[in-house]
């Protein structure tokens, strides 16, 4: 199924996310193409719903290069790992975690090819969808230094918050749908 008619299937209890995904994604203009999505793929990724990576890898083909598509899917998946990581160091009240050398490779860091401020872009949307309160201030700090506007900021966290709602109600309809009839 192709992103269109995926977000048209969207049930009428979720009709808000249709709305909001057409005027975040589609019509926004605080981010260029690539960022959008860029911030698209990396945010459905993030959302783990098989039918929503599937169309927006489909569809951010045709918007992306093959080097955005996978820095992408790179932010995605350092931030994965990353988000647990350092969520875990500021959530424990063991201060001697945060002296410890983290020994985890992050090399797509700085080998995904493209604008490192995109990435940050990315790495932030996957942050806040992951809940990582450290890697949404660490990496939007870099953005903020870099030049990135608060308005571009936001409207990448935009972006993920409707990818990531999309998600959760595809996921619930799909439970939803194989449930058992009441008795």
């Amino acid at each position: 199924m192709n992103l269109d008619a995926l977000i048209e299937a969207i049930p009428s209890y979720a009709k808000d996310l249709k709305l909001n995904f057409s005027s975040v994604v589609r019509q926004q203009t605080d981010l260029n193409e690539q960022q959008a999505w860029g911030t698209v793929v990396a945010s459905a990724i993030t959302s783990r719903n098989q039918p929503l990576i599937t169309a927006a890898l489909d569809e951010a083909a045709t918007h992306l290069t093959p080097e955005a598509l996978d820095a992408a899917k790179g932010a995605a998946a350092i931030m994965g790992m990353n988000n647990i990581f350092y969520r875990f160091l500021h959530l424990s009240s063991n201060e001697k975690y945060r002296t410890m050398r983290a020994g985890l490779r992050m090399n797509v860091m700085r080998t995904h090819g493209i604008d490192p401020l995109d990435f940050e872009l990315w790495s932030t949307a996957v942050s806040a969808i992951n809940g990582c309160g450290a890697c949404v201030d660490s990496h939007e700090k870099v953005l903020r230094d870099k030049g990135v506007t608060e308005e571009q900021v936001l409207a990448a966290v935009r972006i993920a918050s409707v990818i990531h709602a999309i998600a959760v109600v595809l996921d619930a309809e799909r439970v939803t749908d194989h449930q058992p009839a009441a008795v």
